[in-house]
């Protein structure tokens, strides 16, 4: 199981932005993170033609599926969707790894039984300036 953002255990930087431009304010190694949705989508194709790592936040199934496809590193996903995209994940054999945003590591051990990829804590994605 991935966890990322936990103080025992280091993980890469996960970067929230708002635009093209805020990418150029994060260290070379990053991971950016956006919502998806529509107005996003520049960013996600400008991520994934320039090798940029991509967490992508879903609120549900169809996004989960269009985040697989854009070629999302990671897929955020709210703790009531994990359990079922965990399974689809598994059935389309995505290379994307589930993580689900938590606020304290009591919840590690439910998302573990439910076979949950990983888990990042809300506190450990950094919101980027423009």
């Amino acid at each position: 199981m991935i966890i990322i953002g936990h103080r025992f255990i280091p993980s890469k930087n996960f970067y929230h932005v708002q635009d093209i431009d805020a990418i150029n304010n994060t260290p070379p190694s990053s991971c950016i993170t956006v919502e998806f949705n529509e107005q996003n989508l520049d960013i996600i194709n400008h991520a994934t033609l320039n090798n940029v790592e991509l967490a992508l936040s879903v609120k549900n199934v169809k996004e989960l599926i269009y985040a697989a496809n854009l070629g999302a590193t990671y897929i955020i996903v709210e703790k009531e969707l994990a359990q079922s995209a965990q399974k689809i994940a598994n059935e389309y054999l995505f290379d994307a790894k589930l993580l689900v945003s938590i606020q304290n590591e009591e919840e590690i051990e439910t998302l573990a039984l439910q076979s949950v990829d990983g888990a990042i804590f809300s506190n450990a994605i950094i919101k980027t300036p423009s």
